[in-house]
């Protein structure tokens, strides 16, 4: 093709019009080429576009399970896709851009933003488009479904949908009693997997006036809007390309800012797929390799770590270093996700659907405040999203988290009108606050946890994580002003500045004489995401100027010319020295969690603010509720869609409606 370009600067007409090559033998190299040829006058200018498709319609996972790719609804599964999709693209790519102008230039032309964190903004959504991303639409086919024509039929006959423990907002409340019940599941397990038994399975198990009805997890349906126009299809993306599990959800916590901010159907299926996978269990046996101990795949009321590698949906946790259904981070940073997107995007509906599981989420929790004072306590094992950093007792991060989770369930529960819950949940929070700061702050910050290690007094970058999604989700602070500020000052101070002169972001860990925490791999790393989250925690708390010399380490260390090469390639850790370990990972996407400060949603902003912490008594609900300064909230009965709630006047995030 090369020699033809050469000697007659285009290829033969006919060409055009002479149908597809013959089919290749394999070892066979393969090229195309496409050309043009216009007539230019002098000095004038001729632009041609070339449009490059192809379609891939089918994902198939390793376990066998097959979907059809999300386009596909739109362009179909013939031959022909390839070729639509290449018209419309050179048809519409004008508007296109014109679209993406109109997204982007508000912030490019913002001069007020650094010109370093414009750029970086867009350019750490590469990570989206980098080939670690599977959109699906959302409906189950029959083709993936389990082969067991039992679990089939079951699932036909079955009359079980999470909606079916929607709250009454006025007459009754939702029952917290779940039932796990295992049933016959797969028994193609690899030989890190063994039964428990021969009940073993994924199931789903709600409770139904006196009855239990249960559903295997793999045959269940997608808990979706039942309104076609709002289906956002499911979408599953790795935690990274050297870790490669789908929907990491301890690292979405950071991330998943950006999917809320830009594809928020996508964040609501996503943390819609996590509320159902908390109520199953998969009673299947798998062995840790931290400890060598065994447990069981999927814990019912846990949060899973991830959706899974070789089957997602049906087969979750991949992640076998650690039994995460002992973490102490993902129960709470699923509760304060999902009312950060639930107060952002108003949509009650989706409120609605995910509360049984918010409920059972934080229920779970309550076996590990092992003194009865309200907090969670970490157990002595790296249990959270620092996985090899051991934590005792109360930890600023993960009692942080706690603390947040349990205002956020409050604050939902009482917009939903489950008022028993509401006030367990500020009990539990009154209580424990005064505990959290008794054994943790030390007048300057909050310790890395109570116990007497080493670097139990070690200055955590990552310590106010509850907070910042508290402040996120327009929700009065966990703590006063002066802690915050202190603490964030703290980090600055030392985790940042101490830091090749803040150029490289936040080190994970610092003791409080100025020397980095080497207590272990993680707590001596600078993490990207963490330090674009710590970076937004300071927006929140007023101190922009920090926070955008904060990240600007990141920038720096990854993106800029005198940096160590990383731009595309974002890695979750950065060594001091500038090593990585694992690139292109999710977690740098908190980025956006920047932006979300910076630009709060309406939603949020124009919330009424209840300080409902401040008193545990509800008073009685007859059709609404009114907060201390007298304003009355009307409760639903019936929870609108979004889109109804619009048409009929609801506005902002569920804490006002006239119907």
């Amino acid at each position: 093709m090369w020699s033809k370009m050469v000697k007659d600067g285009q290829f033969d007409r006919e060409n055009f019009s002479s149908g597809p090559s013959m089919p290749s033998s394999p070892g066979d190299t393969l090229c195309a080429a496409v050309s043009a040829s216009a007539w230019v006058e002098p000095h004038g200018k001729c632009t041609v576009a070339f449009s490059l498709a192809w379609s891939s319609p089918k994902v198939k996972f390793v376990k066998g399970s097959t979907f059809q790719r999300r386009y596909t609804k739109f362009y179909g599964t013939s031959d022909r896709a390839a070729v639509d999709l290449a018209h419309d693209a050179l048809t519409h790519y004008k508007r296109w851009e014109e679209e993406i102008e109109k997204w982007q230039n508000p912030i490019l032309k913002d001069e007020k933003l650094p010109e370093w964190y414009k750029f970086t903004l867009f350019n750490e959504l590469y990570f989206l488009v980098a080939g670690g991303t599977i959109w699906i639409d959302t409906p189950f086919q029959s083709s993936n479904m389990r082969n067991s024509q039992d679990q089939v039929k079951e699932s036909e006959n079955a009359v079980v949908q999470l909606t079916e423990a929607k709250v009454d907002c006025r007459k009754r409340e939702t029952d917290s009693t779940y039932d796990s019940t295992a049933s016959r599941g797969h028994n193609h397990l690899d030989e890190n997997y063994k039964d428990i038994s021969h009940e073993n399975g994924c199931v789903n198990t709600l409770r139904k006036g006196n009855s239990t009805n249960t559903l295997p997890c793999s045959t269940m349906k997608n808990l979706q809007h039942d309104d076609d126009n709002d289906d956002g299809g499911r979408f599953l993306y790795l935690e990274g390309v050297e870790y490669v599990m789908w929907c990491t959800y301890d690292v979405h916590f950071y991330a998943s800012f950006a999917l809320l901010m830009l594809f928020p159907r996508i964040e609501l299926s996503i943390q819609r797929e996590f509320a159902q996978a908390v109520l199953c269990e998969d009673g299947r046996k798998v062995k840790y390799l931290a400890e060598g101990n065994w447990g069981i795949r999927k814990v019912f009321g846990a949060v899973p770590h991830d959706l899974g590698t070789h089957d997602p949906w049906h087969e979750m946790n991949a992640y076998n270093i650690h039994d995460t259904s002992k973490w102490k981070d993902l129960n709470p940073k699923f509760v304060l996700q999902v009312y950060r997107d639930f107060s952002a995007t108003g949509d009650l509906q989706f409120g609605v659907d995910v509360w049984p599981a918010v409920r059972a989420a934080m229920e779970y929790m309550e076996q590990f405040d092992r003194d009865a004072d309200g907090l969670i306590e970490n157990d002595g094992f790296p249990d959270q999203t620092y996985d090899t950093w051991t934590v005792h007792g109360v930890s600023a991060y993960c009692g942080g988290l706690w603390l947040a989770a349990l205002q956020a369930a409050a604050a939902m529960a009482i917009q939903l009108g489950d008022r028993d819950f509401a006030e367990t949940c500020k009990r539990k929070f009154l209580k424990a606050k005064p505990v959290f700061e008794q054994k943790l702050w030390n007048g300057s910050y909050f310790n890395y946890d109570s116990g007497s290690s080493g670097n139990s007094k070690s200055i955590q970058a990552d310590q106010l994580a509850g907070q910042w999604y508290t402040a996120s989700s327009g929700l009065p602070s966990l703590f006063d002003d002066f802690k915050i500020k202190s603490s964030l000052r703290k980090v600055y101070d030392f985790n940042v500045m101490k830091v090749k002169g803040g150029r490289m972001g936040a080190v994970n860990g610092m003791h409080p004489n100025g020397k980095v925490d080497e207590t272990c791999m993680q707590s001596r790393e600078i993490w990207t995401g963490v330090t674009y989250g710590v970076a937004a925690t300071m927006i929140l708390a007023g101190m922009e100027e920090e926070a955008f010399t904060t990240a600007e380490g990141i920038f720096q260390a990854g993106w800029s010319e005198d940096g160590y090469g990383y731009w595309f390639q974002t890695p979750e850790a950065l060594s001091i020295d500038g090593h990585y370990r694992s690139l292109i990972y999710m977690r740098p996407l908190a980025i956006w969690g920047m932006q979300y400060a910076l630009s709060l949603p309406k939603a949020v902003l124009e919330a009424p603010k209840m300080n409902f912490m401040d008193r545990i008594h509800l008073p009685p609900v007859s059709g609404g509720l009114h907060n201390e300064t007298g304003n009355f909230f009307t409760l639903l009965r019936t929870q609108p869609s979004r889109r109804e709630a619009v048409k009929n006047g609801c506005q902002g995030s569920g804490f006002s409606c006239n119907l």
